[in-house]
């Protein structure tokens, strides 16, 4: 019977913890969703240039500190730096860009990363190809 009462106890007791013991704060923000265009996973070759727009629009809703946008432009395949990098933060749905420097007879690949401020583990990439004439 002591045994039982102990048992019994230490049941109670777990339970009465375990409330206690639940992680607080969770996020409840929206996972990233994100349109580019020209479309992810799309390759434009032989296109004429100089200058490439991308408009990178959060589809999700905004998570409420905004956006941190970066992008990427290089070579395929190769381990030369970026021809085209930017940085910033934003809260507005569209964002406008334009790739410049793209070397030709090339091609090339962009990589863009969205990612929450406010949660940075809330985050979306997505990259295309292309090529200047």
């Amino acid at each position: 019977m002591k045994r039982l009462s102990v048992l019994l106890l230490i049941a109670v007791l777990a339970l009465a913890v375990t409330p206690a013991c639940k992680k607080s704060g969770g996020s409840t923000e929206a996972t990233l969703a994100v349109t580019i265009t020209p479309a992810n996973g799309s390759t434009n070759l032989n296109l004429l240039g100089p200058d490439f727009p991308l408009k990178v629009e959060i589809t999700s809703t905004m998570p409420p500190s905004g956006v941190k946008i970066v992008i990427s432009a290089q070579k395929d395949g190769s381990s030369d730096p970026a021809f085209f990098t930017s940085t910033n933060n934003s809260t507005a749905g569209v964002n406008n860009y334009t790739i410049t420097n793209t070397p030709s007879s090339v091609t090339c690949v962009v990589t863009v990363t969205v990612t929450s401020i406010s949660n940075s583990g809330n985050k979306w990439t997505g990259t295309y190809r292309y090529s200047k004439k």
